[in-house]
């Protein structure tokens, strides 16, 4: 984290992107959306999500006002050089025109940012479980015209395996594509339900989609209650963003 507690992506990157998370810390917004809530959809008063992304703009020195997706946990990638419409519905943005950022929100689910080696092309991806499951990350990548294996990928916050608990169904839905999924589910005590590492889950999907530079993951942002906004931890609460553009 940089001294403007922004989350700066550890991976060898080309210096011409740049790419971050947020924390909560740093906006105007009251519990319990304090304070750098920077999701309209959520109940917080609208004036303060305003204030808050100016105040990411200069906070974190963005070329342009980010476009921000109506997220609806599907697969459906918005190529910003085509598609700036009206209709933001859509769960990842591409783009390979320079100081055009692409972004998604979170408050466990996962984010994840691409870009490729050359810096001519980034994605940035919200892959909650179901639209991992559905191929969220694979359908960014159809977007790139590099190869998988000249794509960088990073984790972003997201919720930890041990506070993951999911039911039999989620474990089933990630089998049935991939039996290898299997290895992100734990049994949880004696219920019949499952610990579940969406970080895992994410690495084999990008894995068997060709991408072999991973980095992130670690984090969790329901037990780091300090730093991230959690849905489940708390039901009612912010969102953090993830950035990702060509300078």
């Amino acid at each position: 984290m940089d001294e403007n507690g922004l989350i700066i992506p550890d991976w060898p990157a080309p210096a011409n992107v740049k790419a971050f998370s947020t924390t909560r810390h740093g906006g105007i917004s009251l519990s319990p959306y304090d304070s750098l809530n920077l999701g309209l959809h959520v109940g917080d008063v609208a004036a303060n999500v305003i204030a808050n992304r100016q105040r990411l703009m200069k906070q974190a020195n963005l070329p342009h006002m980010p476009i921000w997706l109506d997220q609806v946990h599907g697969i459906k990638v918005l190529n910003m050089g085509k598609e700036c419409g009206l209709d933001r519905r859509a769960d990842a943005a591409y783009s390979q025109i320079p100081k055009q950022v692409c972004a998604v929100m979170t408050a466990d689910c996962l984010p994840v940012l691409f870009c490729s080696f050359d810096g001519s092309e980034v994605a940035a991806a919200h892959a909650g479980w179901r639209g991992l499951c559905a191929g969220v990350l694979e359908s960014t990548l159809t977007q790139f015209r590099a190869k998988p294996s000249t794509i960088l990928a990073w984790l972003g916050p997201a919720i930890g395996s041990q506070q993951f608990i999911v039911g039999a169904e989620v474990k089933q839905a990630f089998t049935r594509i991939d039996a290898q999924s299997t290895l992100a589910f734990t049994p949880h005590d004696n219920d019949p339900q499952y610990s579940a590492d969406i970080y895992l889950l994410a690495k084999l999907r990008l894995q068997k989609a060709g991408i072999e530079a991973i980095y992130g993951g670690g984090r969790c942002t329901v037990t780091e209650s300090s730093q991230f906004f959690s849905y489940r931890r708390e039901g009612i609460t912010g969102r953090m963003a993830s950035l990702i553009y060509i300078c």
